[in-house]
């Protein structure tokens, strides 16, 4: 695990993810993760990025949004390119289709060249778990369970292991969900502390003693 150059908690996610069969989406969403916004919204057209964000977006979480984004965008690629279009100039309609996203084009390079660095480097057998999201749910839990958090009446939640109190920041797809149970990426501390990049799951899935 040492030898990832990643965060710890990534590393073992990797690795948990080979025995749950979804080791694709795992290295795409901690790609994704590793990198600034995957979206961005300009003021003047904040409605346009929500709604062009709405296509990607699941109800489930942010982690499988993500993984949405990657793969649209690996498809795109790929049809320009059966199409007869060179690498270079792909590369440049794929730019314009981030722009026409709302997608920020640099993170979104960078993501694949770090999905790319790792997958070649992990010396397992690359499994998906196609449209079992279930499957992928689950791996999340069982990886970023430290990070889990249960539902409060007053629409907050309490953080499992530390007892803290956060709120779901509105840049959450899971903003109005409220979802009981859920896992977390990132803790975001301003006048209340937030967290970002969620994915809702069932409580049952945890660890005991959790």
């Amino acid at each position: 695990m040492a030898r990832l150059p990643l965060d710890p908690i990534y590393a073992k996610a990797l690795i948990v993810a080979s025995e749950f069969g979804c080791l694709q989406e795992m290295l795409i969403a901690v790609a994704m993760l590793s990198v600034d916004s995957i979206f961005y919204s300009p003021r003047a057209k904040f409605e346009e990025a929500r709604n062009a964000r709405k296509s990607f977006s699941s109800l489930e979480g942010d982690h499988l949004t993500l993984v949405n984004v990657f793969w649209s965008s690996a498809e795109f690629l790929e049809k320009r390119k059966m199409s007869g279009s060179k690498d270079k100039t792909a590369e440049r309609s794929l730019s314009k289709w981030c722009k026409d996203n709302f997608i920020n084009g640099r993170s979104l390079r960078h993501a694949r060249d770090v999905h790319r660095g790792h997958a070649e480097q992990m010396g397992l057998r690359i499994t998906s778990c196609g449209d079992e999201m279930l499957q992928f749910r689950r791996c999340l839990a069982a990886s970023f369970f430290l990070n889990a958090a249960m539902k409060q009446p007053d629409g907050s939640y309490r953080v499992r292991a530390s007892g803290q109190i956060v709120r779901i920041h509105p840049s959450s797809v899971l903003f109005r969900t409220k979802a009981d149970c859920i896992i977390f990426n990132e803790l975001v501390r301003t006048n209340d502390d937030y967290i970002r990049n969620i994915t809702m799951i069932d409580q049952l899935w945890l660890p005991v003693g959790t």
